[in-house]
């Protein structure tokens, strides 16, 4: 049996944002029949929360948009390199850290910022690479080299309002279509695979406005 696609999406805490990379990215699996040969979790670079639930704005903002969730924070190690096909960093200092901690230069290509996959270069990578569509050559481990810098970070929300976590959740769905996209392709026999994810904007639509909830403190 071929091992499955493995993925961890990396935030701060893993109470905000990775775990809402994870939903919505799973739920888009599931809707191109990729689930059985993709595993998808998330972590964060500190283990300030280890333990805990979702923030309670993340999980009211999935269940709005109809993702199914459920969720323990935990920290990420350098050891689970080895097991992972990529590693998903929600903003540029995610991408540092997690580069840092790579064991090996390939380890340090698994790293990946999730917003490059939703800007038109498909592959999440430098637009003159020829590389993997989903890994990025040794080389490429400069945030100044492919032009990032800040910019395409998914912002945290967790100090702000309720409307931040909404506005963090259509970044990470329209990051997710083009990562979608690389990881399909990735997969192998991925030709056989000709679902196709149905209109989102429905799904968003759908939502019923919701009050800013009061944050937690820090």
């Amino acid at each position: 049996m071929t091992a499955p696609f493995r993925i961890c999406f990396v935030c701060t805490g893993n109470i905000c944002r990775s775990p809402m990379a994870e939903a919505v990215f799973r739920a888009r699996l599931a809707e191109a029949g990729l689930d059985g040969l993709v595993e998808v979790d998330s972590a964060g670079t500190g283990g300030w929360h280890e333990g805990d639930g979702a923030d309670p704005r993340t999980v009211a903002v999935l269940r709005a948009g109809g993702y199914e969730h459920a969720h323990t924070a935990r920290q990420f190690h350098a050891s689970w390199f080895d097991r992972l096909d990529l590693v998903i960093a929600l903003d540029s200092g995610h991408l540092r850290k997690l580069r840092r901690l790579a064991p090996t230069a390939g380890d340090a290509a698994k790293v990946r910022l999730l917003r490059a996959y939703g800007t038109g270069t498909a592959t999440g990578a430098t637009a003159d690479s020829g590389s993997d569509p989903v890994s990025a050559p040794a080389s490429d481990l400069d945030l100044s080299d492919l032009g990032l810098s800040g910019d395409l970070d998914v912002p945290d929300p967790y100090y702000g309002g309720f409307e931040g976590f909404e506005e963090c959740l259509e970044m990470v769905e329209t990051a997710s279509e083009g990562l979608l996209t690389a990881v399909r392709a990735a997969l192998p026999g991925h030709t056989a695979v000709t679902a196709c994810a149905p209109e989102h904007d429905n799904r968003r639509a759908a939502r019923e406005p919701h009050q800013p909830q009061q944050k937690e403190s820090a």
